[in-house]
């Protein structure tokens, strides 16, 4: 893949907009305004596998979630598939930018209310470009449930990622995360988190591109709207790239 699309970092929470293969084991740590605690093992990352030169699928187990409170019980998430299709994308010879449609299905398999009340589509656009050492990457999409509309509601979001490569084996990122909602219990409700994050190449640099290799990386949540769901969220991954 590296022939035809960018060499950057996969965000730690949006999606990328390059084709990738990688097992991410996931983790993060929120808290919400009323101090509540949830431990979330798995955050929606697990397996992705490229399936041609176009076309990438994602498996996520669901995540098991630990809900600190005594109205919440502990259990697990719902379980999703995604596709990524690419578009049309260059290298750094060729334009080093990368667009990319996405679609992903959440079937509603949480125990104890841990998941949505329906199944849900994600379609989504992503798109990059990189000038040398940095990037931007942007991501806009929705979520749509399959029934019980007016109580789960709708939304979009549309991501933003500036992205710097100072050394050999660092990244460096901040993330935009507004979710714009529509109906349900949270109508015309604006939520935004901003998220600076840093990743770790374990990888030398006589290895070729398709040496597996490991990433380490971790980042901050910070809620930055007066409504939010939760004020912080730490979220630390380690990611192996085949």
């Amino acid at each position: 893949m590296t022939a035809v699309q960018p060499a950057w970092m996969s965000p730690l929470i949006q999606p990328d907009p390059r084709l990738s293969q990688s097992v991410r084991l996931s983790f993060s740590n929120s808290y919400t305004p009323a101090r509540t605690q949830t431990e979330n093992y798995g955050n929606g990352h697990t397996i992705g596998v490229i399936l041609g030169d176009r076309v990438q699928l994602n498996v996520m187990a669901p995540a098991f979630l630990q809900n600190h409170s005594a109205a919440a019980q502990d259990g697990f998430g719902d379980t999703m598939v995604e596709g990524k299709y690419r578009l049309v994308s260059g290298n750094a010879r060729h334009g080093d930018f990368a667009l990319t449609a996405l679609l992903a299905y959440s079937a509603a398999t949480g125990s104890h209310a841990n998941g949505a009340a329906t199944g849900v589509y994600f379609p989504t656009l992503a798109a990059g470009h990189a000038w040398g050492r940095f990037n931007v990457q942007t991501t806009l999409g929705g979520d749509l449930p399959t029934g019980k509309i007016a109580a789960q509601g709708r939304s979009i979001s549309w991501n933003w990622t500036a992205q710097l490569h100072p050394t050999q084996h660092a990244w460096l990122d901040i993330e935009d995360n507004p979710t714009f909602n529509f109906g349900g219990p949270f109508d015309r409700k604006t939520e935004n988190f901003v998220t600076p994050a840093a990743f770790y190449l374990l990888r030398r640099k006589a290895w070729a591109p398709t040496h597996s290799f490991l990433v380490f990386d971790c980042g901050m949540q910070i809620a930055t709207s007066g409504f939010h769901t939760y004020n912080h969220n730490l979220i630390a991954e380690t990611r192996y790239m085949f």
